[in-house]
């Protein structure tokens, strides 16, 4: 992840939620990057929690979640940055690939179709909570304040799910046709342990209500702005 920062055009700041591990685990080359920031939890409390804490410490006028064992691509800031100041909206996201083992990629082109989407919109493209999430939340690049007002919900998994409804459920944005984000595949991700689908089914189906349930509250209200 730090590598592919390092190769994008415009300024970056990263803040790294460390949850229950100890800042002497950083490896020495983002030690040595004034860019990077470290948030130490001094006990393990879960993704979910530990993001959001995090987010506390965000600077910058616009934030994208990571995962530490991912990777953006070259063009994924610049790209994203300029359609954002150029529109106004409030989020810019594109499709992502799954990098293998061997290098290789396969591209995953989310069920939202590129183009502008109206605040709650992409929440139409999740047909079921069994179907395929409407957008991938790591491609999003969104301002600041709006992932403050949506963060990552409250689940021990799946919590990613609901920042990306909840985002675009709060604003316009524009899905841009272009990977941006590369998923890696390897035998210590998250989704790949033990237990895992135990709780999918039902992670899926709350953040899916969540979605309909905030997209409802809106459109009663009138339209959100941009």
């Amino acid at each position: 992840m730090h590598a592919s920062l390092t190769r994008q055009s415009v300024p970056w700041e990263a803040v790294i939620a460390l949850d229950g591990a100890s800042p002497d685990r950083l490896p020495a080359q983002l030690a040595a990057d004034p860019r990077v920031r470290t948030f130490p939890l001094s006990r393990p409390v879960g993704a979910a929690c530990a993001r959001n804490l995090a987010l506390n410490e965000v600077r910058t006028r616009y934030v994208n979640w990571a995962d530490d064992d991912d990777e953006f691509t070259d063009i994924a800031m610049q790209t994203r940055l300029s359609t954002l100041e150029a529109t106004g909206v409030g989020w810019c996201a594109g499709w992502s690939e799954d990098l293998h083992p061997d290098g290789t990629t396969n591209l995953w082109r989310c069920p939202t179709p590129p183009g502008r989407h109206e605040a709650g919109d992409v929440w139409t493209y999740w047909k079921a909570p069994t179907d395929t999430i409407p957008i991938g939340p790591t491609t999003i690049l969104a301002r600041t304040e709006l992932v403050r007002a949506a963060p990552m919900g409250g689940l021990v998994q799946g919590e990613d799910y609901m920042t990306a409804v909840g985002i675009t459920s709060l604003s316009p944005g524009i899905l841009l046709p272009l990977p941006v984000y590369r998923y890696r595949k390897h035998p210590g991700q998250m989704t790949a342990q033990h237990g895992y689908n135990q709780l999918e089914t039902a992670a899926r189906e709350h953040a899916w209500r969540y979605g309909r349930a905030l997209r409802s509250a809106i459109h009663r209200q009138g339209p959100a702005s941009g």
